[in-house]
């Protein structure tokens, strides 16, 4: 087993996520099987608690785990399907040593961070390594391991220290670190600065870490001169010295990497069995990103969410939209719209606010309500699927944006004036939407219905069953704690809103379409998280074929893409 460390300095968020993935889907271009694991120094167990201001979406996995959204990125850029002990935390390595010492099997020895954490670490990462993550279920044969955060921090302290011993467990020959560091450019002189790079590499090289390779982050590309200066004061070679600077798409970044060397280097520096040339699976990237930037045909799509602020909040939708755009050759314009903006007292408080988000919702030429939590901007994005609806809009709801579909069409269309969701409204005398059996109202981690859940179709007569390629059955990602109440159903279909999706016991209402509509849908699972640049999730592709009035087409030709 191979092992690629990732580390960051300067500043967080510099893209270490995005570097580790590109160096893995090159190794995996040349034909190895690579894993992930991504380590959150915080002490929360998971991420399933966090609101997404504070890092960005909660992404889930095939086994329920509820992760960082680098885990997203890692099985989007590798085809992989990776396992909630692929991200370890701070929380996590704690709690398995604190059990571990209740059981006794430190035999009344003091527990300490070290060797005990640093020990759990090393174990953590050589047990995971080994899970295969591919379809063909084999051993992977490297792991990029990419520590987050920023050299320096307190709380990674005890990781850097654990890969510290690492290296020479894992021995030279089989351990590589990589090192991710910011060039900034100062607009007072416009001059590229090495120092923070300088004193970032001096810290990690006073933790015991020496960099195999740096690469530096920039605005606009690196000069020839900054790039020897880093490597004299760096104590690297200047081909060990990598430049990746901001692209229109992050499709581009392997590509660079590729460009600079880095296939030679971990042949020679990890004696890997590869050619010096990436395989077919590395052009295709390169054909994608091309055919990205060459992209005329633009198709915008209102988003109507609560998390607005930050599009990490919903960086698997906005991949998912990217990725269903590109498969139909068109540029995507993703408009992020607050739903509290959409709605009475925003146009009491601030008027223009108000007919701004509406004049976007209006020219948009399809709307996804993605999930939520809470009863804040619920009523914004009623009145965006009754926009939808009766303005004929293509309509994607996913999670809650399915059963906010529900209430909005029974209070316009059943003129049950009071319903609602009991997440909102515990007393409605019309709850359409209810709690699940099964939902623990104290603990909120892991409490919910999570991960990979079969949907079954009861109808042929689906345009989401014709868009999965005619399947009689789906098996996608789940992460909801309320759910459509199944005893009103019938009232709903009488009127034209089909639950044409149901789970395997036919109780739990997974999908809705709506009769006499383009497209108006609703899923009650995340398919986003499925989705792949060369493999668009299905709900989402058929929204971008409605907003740009080729789906009909796309249905007669079986589902096939127009060259």
């Amino acid at each position: 087993m191979k092992y690629i460390l990732v580390t960051g300095g300067v500043i967080s968020g510099i893209g270490k996520g995005i570097i580790a993935s590109s160096i893995g889907t090159i190794l995996k271009s040349c034909g190895l099987r690579v894993t992930a694991i991504k380590i959150d120094p915080y002490i929360n167990i998971d991420a399933g608690t966090f609101s997404p201001y504070e890092h960005g979406e909660v992404f889930v996995l095939n086994d329920g785990g509820e992760v960082d959204l680098d885990l997203g990125n890692y099985e989007r850029f590798l085809d992989i399907n990776l396992y909630k002990d692929n991200n370890i935390t701070t929380g996590k390595i704690y709690q398995h040593v604190i059990n571990k010492e209740r059981h006794g099997d430190y035999l009344g020895k003091t527990v300490q961070v070290v060797p005990h954490i640093t020990d759990a670490v090393q174990e953590w990462v050589m047990n995971q390594a080994k899970v295969p993550v591919d379809d063909d279920k084999k051993e992977p044969q490297i792991c990029v391991i990419e520590l987050g955060g920023t050299i320096g921090d307190i709380e990674g302290m005890p990781f850097i220290e654990a890969f510290r011993q690492f290296q020479f467990k894992a021995k030279r020959e089989n351990f590589c670190n990589i090192h991710v560091s910011l060039v900034p450019q100062p607009n007072a002189t416009g001059e590229q600065k090495t120092k923070p790079t300088q004193n970032s590499v001096r810290a990690l090289r006073g933790l015991g870490l020496s960099p195999d390779l740096i690469v530096c982050r920039s605005a606009k590309p690196i000069e020839m001169a900054v790039k020897e200066k880093i490597s004299m004061f760096c104590h690297v070679e200047p081909e060990q010295v990598i430049f990746i600077h901001d692209v229109s798409s992050t499709y581009r970044v392997p590509i660079l990497l590729e460009e600079q060397g880095i296939i030679k280097y971990f042949k020679q520096r990890l004696n890997l069995p590869i050619d010096d040339q990436p395989s077919d699976l590395l052009m295709k990237w390169k054909k994608m990103a091309c055919r990205y930037e060459r992209l005329l045909k633009v198709c915008s799509i209102a988003l109507v969410g609560k998390y607005t602020k930050l599009s990490d909040c919903y960086a698997s939708v906005f991949k998912a939209l990217e990725h269903s755009a590109l498969a139909i050759n068109y540029k995507l314009d993703l408009m992020y719209i607050d739903s509290t903006e959409l709605e009475r007292s925003t146009e009491a408080e601030n008027s223009v606010k108000y007919h701004q988000a509406w004049h976007k919702l209006c020219k948009a030429d399809g709307i996804l309500v993605p999930g939520g939590f809470g009863i804040r901007g619920t009523e914004g994005k009623l009145q965006a699927i009754s926009w939808a609806r009766t303005k004929k809009k293509p309509f994607l709801g996913v999670c809650l944006g399915m059963q906010l579909a529900v209430v909005e069409f029974a209070r316009n269309c059943l003129n049950w004036e009071d319903a609602n969701s009991t997440e909102f409204d515990s007393d409605t005398k019309n709850p359409v939407v209810i709690d699940m059996p099964e939902h623990n109202p104290g603990d909120m981690g892991g409490t919910m219905r999570l991960g990979k859940r079969r949907t079954v179709f009861k109808t042929e007569n689906s345009v989401l069953r014709k868009l999965y390629g005619d399947e009689t059955f789906v098996e996608e990602r789940h992460r909801h704690r309320y759910e459509v109440n199944p005893e009103l159903t019938h009232c709903f279909e009488e009127k034209g809103l089909k639950f044409v999706g149901h789970d395997t016991e036919g109780n739990r209402m997974e999908i809705i379409e709506l009769e006499n509509h383009p497209y108006f849908v609703g899923v009650q699972f995340h398919p986003e998280f499925s989705s792949r640049p060369m493999k668009p999730s299905p709900p989402y592709l058929g929204l971008l074929l409605a907003a740009t009035g080729t789906l009909n087409a796309y249905l007669q030709r079986g589902c096939k893409l127009s060259p």
